[in-house]
């Protein structure tokens, strides 16, 4: 196993891939360096002396500057390095030739909706308007759970807050996610549940749904019944009927929606995992599929790199947007643009937040960016696209499901047994996390910092995920976990 990495020819610092002790002799750049202290495993030490106030370079881009003299061999970290990121930036348009070669088609087994739709999964959704029905749906999703046979996969409740009490874009934005998800593919049906007095009731929520199958889209007023429950179970019944007539059936991976998220991050996600994840989209967009990379805020600091993979210039205007927008966001809730990586991602080796976007963009790959979506905007380009919405890992991975993602791919170098609408992936950046959390992560990408290339690692996790969305299931789902969060900006009433 390697005890180190320089990522990048240019790079100023080199990334330890296991703790390394004070003393150590390395060999690197064809010379010897002694390290001046022990290096946490994810963790950099300096290959040259930097000056106070010198940027610091990993992937071959600045992470931040010093703020003080660093020795060769000196652990580099948030004690010595302070972030070189300002407020909203004027940016220009600099392409950059990309080409994806075309590669042989791939299939997966999902279900083919009457609509023309694909879905990997077969479930049936209960969606409350309002969070006032949450507990009545939460009662339905358990009587119902009776129903799932045959191909009906789950029967699951999306519990949220919202939905009232609400007032400009959180309220567009509350009926435009739900809307989503009754629109969503992997449900073979759902049942709209709604209270009746409420600002997104069900009337103004078809507003949003627009036009949808009466066999697959129920919905049931709460207020207009004796017993809503016992109602509403039967309306699942009748779901769960329709639902089973669908069997899955060979569908192109031209077709597949893949989101993309990161949390709980390490010094190695930049390295292992989230690399392996770009190498995957990749592959798929190279098939005719789909990837979605969202978490718009863990952009700062790479945002030129996407900026510049723009298809044409139309689409490199709305990701300057995309990025100015979110800072705004920032500052005008008087909140600086930079406060992050999190207490996690520091004990676990990124700095700063530069050093956490650049290996947060990782996942990206290298494929031209193709389409720039709004938050709850469904995708519409094949290829990579870009998604307005924050880092945090709920809310973000609620965002990519509402957008059209199938299955999320989520990396960390932490752990966490959060899920989301769809089947979520979790991809660990090491692999003492995959062996300690085996009922959490579902893919090791550690194995990259052992014996494993990149690309067999990306090739063993598309393989993967074609597995997933044939049906088979991901830690979370086995828990019988489905969550969702809806991303509140504004005035609560």
């Amino acid at each position: 196993m390697r005890e180190f990495i320089k990522i990048h020819p240019e790079d100023s610092v080199a990334v330890a891939l296991k703790v390394l002790e004070k003393g150590t002799e390395v060999q690197i750049d064809g010379r010897s360096l002694i390290l001046r202290e022990e290096i946490p495993e994810g963790h950099k030490f300096a290959l040259q002396n930097i000056a106070a106030g010198e940027q610091v370079f990993k992937y071959g881009n600045s992470i931040g500057t010093a703020r003080e003299e660093i020795l060769p061999g000196a652990w580099v970290h948030i004690h010595n390095v302070k972030t070189g990121l300002g407020e909203v930036l004027d940016y220009t348009f600099a392409p950059r030739e990309l080409r994806m070669e075309k590669t042989e088609d791939a299939c997966f087994q999902g279900y083919r909706r009457t609509n023309g739709k694909a879905g990997v999964r077969n479930e049936i959704w209960i969606i409350p308007t309002v969070g006032c029905v949450n507990s009545v749906a939460q009662a339905v999703e358990k009587k119902a759970r009776k129903y799932v046979r045959g191909s009906v996969e789950a029967v699951a409740a999306f519990p949220h807050p919202y939905g009232c009490s609400q007032m400009g874009e959180d309220q567009e934005h509350t009926r435009q996610i739900l809307a989503d998800f009754v629109n969503h593919p992997n449900a073979g049906g759902v049942l709209v549940l709604g209270l009746g007095c409420e600002n997104s009731n069900i009337e103004e929520l078809k507003k949003y749904i627009g036009p949808h199958d009466g066999d697959r889209v129920k919905f049931l007023v709460a207020q207009e019944w004796e017993d809503e429950v016992e109602e509403a179970v039967k309306l699942v019944e009748e779901l769960a009927e329709y639902a089973g007539q669908f069997q899955r059936e060979p569908i192109s991976v031209s077709e597949l929606v893949i989101g993309m998220k990161c949390g709980g991050s390490d010094g190695l996600s930049g390295i292992t995992a989230n690399p392996a994840v770009g190498g995957f989209s990749d592959m798929l967009i190279s098939k005719g599929g789909t990837t979605i990379l969202t978490e718009v805020p863990e952009m700062f600091g790479a945002e030129t790199l996407l900026m510049n993979r723009c298809r044409n210039e139309e689409l490199f205007h709305q990701t300057v947007n995309l990025i100015n927008d979110f800072k705004n966001y920032f500052t005008s809730h008087h909140q600086t643009i930079y406060e992050n990586p999190s207490p996690g991602n520091k004990k676990g080796g990124i700095t700063t937040l530069e050093d956490k976007s650049l290996g947060c963009t990782q996942k990206s790959g290298s494929a031209p960016v193709s389409g720039v979506l709004s938050y709850g905007e469904p995708v519409r380009a094949k290829g990579l696209n870009l998604l307005s919405a924050p880092g945090n890992d709920l809310v973000a991975s609620t965002a990519l499901a509402a957008s059209g993602a199938h299955i999320v791919l989520f990396t960390t170098g932490r752990g966490t047994p959060f899920a989301s609408p769809v089947p979520t992936v979790k991809i660990s950046s090491n692999t003492r996390l995959f062996e300690k959390k085996s009922n959490w992560i579902d893919f090791n990408c550690g194995t990259a910092a052992e014996e494993s290339a990149l690309e067999e690692v990306s090739e063993q996790l598309f393989s993967y995920v074609l597995q997933v969305a044939s049906g088979q299931k991901v830690k979370a789902e086995e828990a019988g976990f489905h969550d969702m969060a809806i991303f509140k900006q504004g005035v609560t009433l």
